[in-house]
């Protein structure tokens, strides 16, 4: 069974710059799209960058040009680098992962929590202004 474990929270002012870290046990991106998901007070939890096992990205428009995820096959890891952050960017970061051929296009667009079986224990981000 995966585990994932994410790590890189923290406090930062705004324009800062944090880097979150998901540790997978095993070798997840041949078969599985992975993702990081955030979830806001009283939100639901949203897709906000996706690497499918195509290899394409996609990112949420609210997060488009400031954050970069990156995948290290090599080491299991999935990265979130966040830089000119923004106190509405503080939020739970979730790092997930589904079985399957699910575009990473949809994860960023539309609902798709329920098809992520495996999830992180979340890494808590704050923004001040």
């Amino acid at each position: 069974q995966v585990h994932l474990m994410e790590s890189g929270g923290g406090s930062v002012q705004a324009g800062g710059s944090l880097r979150l870290s998901c540790q997978a046990s095993t070798d997840i991106f041949r078969n599985y799209c992975v993702a990081w998901f955030r979830q806001l007070p009283d939100q639901e939890r949203e897709g906000i960058a996706a690497v499918d096992t195509s290899g394409d990205i996609s990112y949420r428009d609210s997060v488009k040009g400031r954050f970069t995820i990156s995948k290290d096959t090599s080491k299991n890891t999935l990265d979130l680098q966040m830089d000119s952050l923004k106190p509405e960017d503080t939020a739970m970061y979730y790092c997930a992962a589904a079985r399957g051929g699910y575009a990473a296009r949809l994860v960023t667009t539309v609902r798709m929590n329920h098809y992520f079986s495996v999830w992180g224990q979340g890494t808590q981000v704050t923004v001040s202004s």
